[in-house]
């Protein structure tokens, strides 16, 4: 089964997916007086708050959790996916740009296209997900006697996150090769992104790969290779040097 390579090993190697620079025409533009920003401005993004749910129901809440707790499970090298934010992270994704595809060109037709040609489809996100979550629930119920994805044995959660992955599992109206592949997208970004977007918990991700954080200068240490580093890393909300202007 194709979930076994699925390991915390092979999260770490996987590739990283590449964002286009697309290059915009600069229009110039002529200033006097004052200029027209203001000095110093970091522009740190908000503190997620973790209480509370801006999106998920409680329904997707129990399934979402379960997903990536199977995704990155609780080990010696880090607690779960659960357990550091990972749902959290998420949650907050699809309530903001993210999770409406702002920016992104939605407009049919919907071609059955190569990955290379980007997304194609009517959905958001968000709509993604809701979908695929609800889908997942009701596979179960007529599965397993009536249980949600979230109360059936971990075994079979794995065995049913093995065929999502090679799109197998029937997920009635979605596709869940689709839905696999950006809910591990977004799951990696759940545990390597920066603890002030709900995510990566306690630092738990930088911890385990001993990454430094949001440091100003490491140089000394670029080049000393398998030394661990000897400092705590470092949010960009607990950094001295950062604010996050009102």
């Amino acid at each position: 089964m194709r979930l076994k390579a699925l390991t915390r090993r092979g999260l770490l190697g996987a590739s990283v997916s590449l964002v286009a620079l697309l290059a915009s025409r600069a229009d110039a533009a002529s200033y006097s007086g004052s200029l027209p920003w203001l000095p110093g401005r970091t522009g740190a993004p908000a503190q997620v708050q973790p209480e509370g749910w801006t999106y998920f129901t409680p329904e997707e809440v129990a399934a979402i959790e379960a997903l990536v707790d199977r995704l990155i499970p609780s080990d010696d090298l880090s607690p779960g996916g659960k357990d550091v934010g990972i749902a959290v992270y998420i949650d907050r994704q699809l309530s903001g740009d993210f999770g409406r595809d702002v920016g992104m060109y939605m407009k049919p037709p919907f071609a059955d296209a190569p990955p290379n040609l980007g997304p194609q489809s009517p959905l958001t996100p968000a709509q993604r997900y809701r979908a695929s979550l609800a889908a997942l629930d009701a596979y179960c119920r007529s599965a397993y006697l009536g249980k949600v994805f979230a109360d059936i044995p971990v075994a079979e959660q794995d065995r049913l996150i093995g065929q999502m992955e090679t799109g197998a599992l029937p997920l009635r109206g979605v596709s869940s090769k689709a839905f696999f592949q950006v809910l591990l997208h977004n799951t990696k970004e759940g545990f390597f992104a920066d603890p002030v977007y709900g995510g990566n918990r306690g630092m738990a991700g930088w911890k385990m790969i001993g990454f430094p954080g949001a440091r100003y200068d490491y140089r000394d240490w670029i080049d000393r290779h398998n030394e661990p580093y000897p400092r705590p890393p470092i949010g960009i909300a607990a950094h001295p040097d950062w604010s996050n202007p009102a």
